[in-house]
This record gives structure tokens, C-alpha cells and sequence, in this order.
């Protein structure tokens, strides 16, 4: 998925500020799902949520002001109550940050951990 680096998305210097890989990536992840048929808004009516529970981010280069991204996203593992994503944001052939995700799937209503529904994890690996 293409991101194109605002002025709003910079320091004083120009350069992507470090959060703003955080919505990014999400955008990228968001896609990842919809383009598997996993509509996140008809699980969450059916008490399925999903959470990011833990991140790391690895900054290698800066994005800059006009940049035009790349957000990729893949699927590393599934357990029976979360999984695991790698994202990468590049500019062309650069690989400026990547990050491995835990997506925690839960109940919306109690927040407790539950059991990431069938047809959700068929649809993850369908990808791989």
C-alpha cells in the first residue's frame, strides 16, 4: 500500500516523525486483512476484537517530506489467541523500518483473550 510523506508527517527537519510509522503501519495491516476477505468491522458486531499487544520497530532510514512509501505486511505465525505480522515500510528498493507485531485477538465487551475464530486464521493462511 502507497503512503506519500505530509508536511504534517515531518519535524522541523523534514523528516518523518517516528510515531507516525505507527499509523502507517496500521493502514498497511488494515489492508492486509481486507484484501483476505477479514472484515474487521463484522467480527467487532460478533464480539471479535483485535488489538496490538506488543510492537518493535526497527528504524533503519528516515522517510522525508514527499516521500512516496511502500507498506508491506506479512503474516510470521498464528497461535490460538493471537498473531504475529511482519510490516516494512520502504522507498523504492530501501528499507527505511520494519516491525514485528502481536495482534491479540479478544472480546470486545469483557477484554479478555479468546480463540481467533476459524474462518479468521483460514484466511490468514490462505495468503502464505
Amino acid at each position: 500500500m502507497e503512503i506519500r510523506v505530509y508536511y504534517e508527517d515531518t519535524d522541523c527537519g523534514g523528516v518523518a516523525y517516528y510515531a507516525n510509522y505507527l499509523r502507517w503501519l496500521e493502514r498497511g495491516r488494515t489492508e492486509f486483512l481486507r484484501e483476505r476477505g477479514i472484515e474487521l468491522a463484522l467480527l467487532m458486531r460478533q464480539d471479535v476484537w483485535f488489538s496490538v499487544s506488543e510492537c518493535n520497530i526497527k528504524y533503519k532510514k528516515p522517510a522525508r517530506y514527499d516521500d512516496l512509501l511502500n507498506v508491506t505486511t506479512e503474516l510470521e505465525k498464528i497461535g490460538g489467541a493471537a498473531f504475529w505480522l511482519k510490516n516494512r515500510v520502504w522507498r523504492k528498493d530501501e528499507l527505511l523500518a520494519e516491525a514485528s507485531v502481536r495482534i491479540a485477538c479478544m472480546s470486545g465487551e469483557t477484554g479478555k483473550a479468546k480463540r481467533i475464530p476459524r474462518e479468521v486464521v483460514e484466511a490468514l493462511q490462505a495468503g502464505i
